[in-house]
C-alpha cells in the first residue's frame, strides 16, 4: 500500500536530526514515510526512514531548493510534509497539521513554529495571532497536496535561501491558501549566535532576491516590509554621522519597539539583514 503521507527532511551536517526522528517515531504509521534527503559528508544511518544521500551540481554551495525537489520527488505520498532537521515536532503535531488536507477541507498548512522555552527571539514575535490563514511560509513546518509542487515546477534552484517563501508566494498567486495550524507545534533550535547571525545576512539577501523575481510585490514594501527598506537605507546613510553624530541614535526606534526580544541581538539581526539586502542590490 503506497503511503498517504511523506514526510521530507533536508539535512547537512544537523546535530538535531537525530531527536527530531526519535520525536516522529511515536506519530507516524504504515500511511506515512519519512524521507531523509542528507548532503552531510557522512549521511546519517537509520532505519526509520529513507536516507537519500545527496550532492549538489558542481560549483553550488547551497543545495537546498535542490534537496526540497529530490525529497518531493522520490516521496510517494498524496501529501507532502516538510519539517526542518532541527524542529522537534510536539505531540499530534502530525495528526494536527495534516488533518485540514486529509478531510479535504485545504490543500496548504502551515504549523506553529517556537523557539524552545526561554529562548524566544524576534522569530517567535507574533505568531501565535498571525490569523487563520498566511501571506507566506517557510518551509520549517509545512504541508501541501503533492499536485501542487508538479503544478509550479518544484522549488526554484536559483535561489541559495529563499526558495521555500518564493514557493508559498507562487502558490498564493495561483489563488491557493495557507490554512495556518498553531496546534501543530515543532520546538526550533535556531543555533548560537554566530549561526544566526549568518542567517540573517542569508535572510536579507534571500529577501531582496524574492523582491528581484516578484516586481508585483514591491508595491508597498516600505508599509509591509519596513525592515527590507529601512536597514538598507540606514547603512548606507552611516557617512551621515561625520556631520550629524546623533544619526545612530534613528536605532532606538526599533530597540525599543523589539525591546522584549532583546535590544543588541535584535539590532544586530536587524543591521546584517540589511547588509543582507545590500549584498544582494549590489550583485549582478
Amino acid at each position: 500500500m503506497s503511503p498517504t503521507l511523506s514526510i521530507v527532511i533536508i539535512t547537512r551536517d544537523e546535530p538535531g536530526l537525530p531527536a527530531v526522528l526519535d520525536a516522529l517515531a511515536g506519530q507516524t504509521d504504515d500511511r506515512c514515510e519519512v524521507i531523509v534527503v542528507d548532503a552531510s559528508a557522512e549521511p546519517a544511518a537509520r532505519t526509520d526512514a529513507h536516507v537519500i544521500p545527496f550532492q549538489g551540481p558542481p560549483g553550488v554551495r547551497v543545495t537546498i531548493p535542490h534537496q526540497r525537489n529530490a525529497g518531493v520527488r522520490a516521496a510517494k505520498g498524496e501529501v507532502v510534509v516538510f519539517l526542518d532537521a532541527s524542529c522537534v515536532p510536539g505531540p499530534h503535531w502530525l495528526e494536527r497539521l495534516t488533518e485540514p488536507i486529509l478531510a479535504g477541507r485545504e490543500n496548504v498548512t502551515v504549523g506553529l513554529t517556537v523557539s524552545p522555552p526561554g529562548r524566544e527571539g524576534l522569530y517567535d514575535e507574533g505568531l501565535r495571532n498571525a490569523g487563520p490563514y498566511l501571506e507566506e511560509a517557510p518551509t520549517l513546518n509545512l504541508a501541501f497536496r503533492r499536485e501542487l509542487f508538479t503544478a509550479l515546477g518544484g522549488f526554484d534552484e536559483g535561489f541559495a535561501y529563499g526558495s521555500d517563501v518564493d514557493f508559498t508566494w507562487r502558490l498564493r498567486d495561483r489563488g491557493e491558501r495557507l490554512r495556518s495550524v498553531p496546534g501543530a507545534v515543532a520546538v526550533h533550535d535556531w543555533g548560537d549566535a554566530r549561526r544566526q547571525a549568518r542567517r540573517s545576512f542569508a535572510y536579507g539577501a534571500a529577501r531582496a532576491r524574492l523582491y528581484r523575481k516578484h516586481r508585483a510585490r514591491r508595491a508597498g514594501l516600505w508599509r509591509r516590509e519596513p525592515m527590507v527598506v529601512a536597514y538598507p537605507l540606514f547603512l548606507l546613510g552611516l557617512p551621515l554621522t561625520f556631520v550629524f553624530p546623533l544619526y545612530p541614535l534613528l536605532l532606538l526606534v526599533p530597540a525599543w519597539r523589539h525591546r522584549h526580544a532583546g535590544v543588541r541581538r535584535t539590532l544586530a539581526d536587524h543591521l546584517l539583514y540589511g547588509a543582507g539586502v545590500l549584498s544582494e542590490l549590489t550583485r549582478r
